[in-house]
């Protein structure tokens, strides 16, 4: 039998393109970090789900004795030519590959304000993730701040699981939020409904729009938050607060084989290839666009990586899908007056404890990092990195390996012994 289709991450871009390319008699190796399947937006595993576009690719691939899954395994680092370092709770172990399809996702864009370190406080996609993955919010007061179609999605997970959302803060004006509306209502009949749908569920929820956040407050965690609307500053007390700024592509793996980075995402070709033969990528690591996007692209790779063509319908779906990204990324760019939230005693970078006075003066990452060690704790720069971009046009700091913490052992396991083979389980297992 011929070496796997490894798939990086079992999102879903991922499960979408194992299930694409097992359907054309191709051998995968399934590989993600998490526990259970279904990455950020399917968090919790099969039995949590909603979508059921995700239950009907969990059960195609569970029927396929040619799918196996690893779960709980990091990639680390290259182990040499074609064979990929992996960390799991079980040890460190070496995989080899031939063609790999990188689904790794997005992370949040966290914007540095006085407060944000406070427990209690989180990114919008965090909290909704943590709920997903059982904290409790039942009767805890919830304020939802930021800007984009995630908040409503958050405060909507809020409530579901009986939390109040005292208020839904988003930054971006009626006005601008009307011109999204008709263009949702030109061209993505679909995303207009849901958005609507949204707001049925978020009745009596107060939206104050053109709303700016001053700072969060409390002792020990989180109180309240300031802010500002129509000029009047204001004061609401909450128990946790759930900030969302958008996305960014999450690169470290593409950065791991030397894909090819264009314009802060994975450049890659029609059939989904990057700029290194035997790698393709899927998904939001490619651009933000959400589920149909990461669906469609994994459709469209995990067939090409089998070596069958892609459906008329999959490009379709993957073009409307990019369309509506666009759109996103227009409409909710963080606007410019965000800036202002950071003040000079705002700790920019977390890990090292940096303030923005202390990099106010630097011209760039170099500088910064030598004078100040920012971008030097366990995220490596991946939160301050993209605030620093915002708040001081820096180029974001290159990654480095190993791409993510690892431990000394497995750091170590290239220079002792490899395993070529690793223990598997198929799907049907991996619940």
């Amino acid at each position: 039998m011929s070496a796997p289709l490894i798939v990086l991450g079992a999102g879903p871009a991922g499960l979408a393109a194992a299930e694409a390319a097992s359907a054309s008699g191709q051998s995968v190796l399934l590989i993600d970090e998490n526990h259970a399947p279904g990455g950020q937006i399917w968090r919790g595993g099969p039995r949590r789900w909603n979508d059921e576009r995700a239950g009907r690719l969990w059960e195609a691939l569970r029927a396929r004795p040619q799918v196996s899954m690893l779960s709980g395994a990091r990639v680390v680092a290259p182990a040499g030519p074609r064979e990929l370092l992996l960390e799991t709770l079980d040890g460190a172990l070496t995989q080899p590959w031939e063609k790999v399809i990188v689904c790794s996702g997005a992370r949040e864009l966290l914007l540095p304000f006085p407060g944000w370190t406070l427990p209690g406080v989180t990114g919008a996609g965090g909290l909704q993730a943590l709920i997903k993955g059982g904290m409790p919010v039942a009767r805890k007061r919830v304020v939802v701040a930021g800007t984009g179609p995630l908040l409503l999605a958050v405060a909507a997970t809020v409530r579901e699981h009986g939390g109040q959302v005292v208020a839904l803060l988003e930054h971006r004006g009626s006005a601008d939020l009307a011109r999204f509306a008709a263009r949702l209502a030109l061209s993505h009949h679909g995303k207009l409904l849901q958005s609507l749908q949204l707001a049925l569920r978020l009745r009596g929820v107060p939206y104050l729009r053109g709303a700016g956040m001053l700072a969060a407050e409390g002792s020990g965690r989180v109180e309240r938050v300031l802010l500002r609307h129509h000029g009047r500053d204001q004061a609401i007390d909450c128990d946790f607060l759930a900030c969302g700024f958008g996305l960014t592509p999450s690169l470290e793996l593409a950065a791991l084989f030397g894909c090819a980075v264009e314009q802060g995402r994975v450049a890659v070709d029609g059939a989904q290839r990057t700029s290194v033969a035997g790698v393709w990528a899927a998904g939001e690591s490619t651009g933000i666009g959400g589920v149909d996007k990461a669906l469609a692209e994994g459709r469209i790779a995990g067939l090409d990586a089998a070596g069958a063509a892609p459906l008329a319908r999959d490009l379709r779906a993957r073009g409307t899908a990019q369309a509506f990204g666009a759109l996103l990324a227009q409409a909710f760019a963080p606007l410019p007056s965000l800036r202002a939230m950071c003040s000079e005693s705002t700790i920019v970078c977390r890990c090292e404890d940096v303030a923005a006075a202390d990099l106010a003066p630097h011209a760039g990452w170099r500088s910064a990092k030598l004078q100040t060690r920012a971008g030097m704790g366990p995220c490596q720069g991946r939160v301050c990195g993209s605030a620093c971009a915002f708040l001081y046009g820096w180029e974001a700091p290159g990654l480095r390996q190993p791409v993510f913490p690892a431990s000394a052992a497995t750091l170590a396991l290239p220079q002792t012994h490899k395993v070529d083979t690793v223990a598997r389980a198929h799907p049907e297992s991996a619940q």
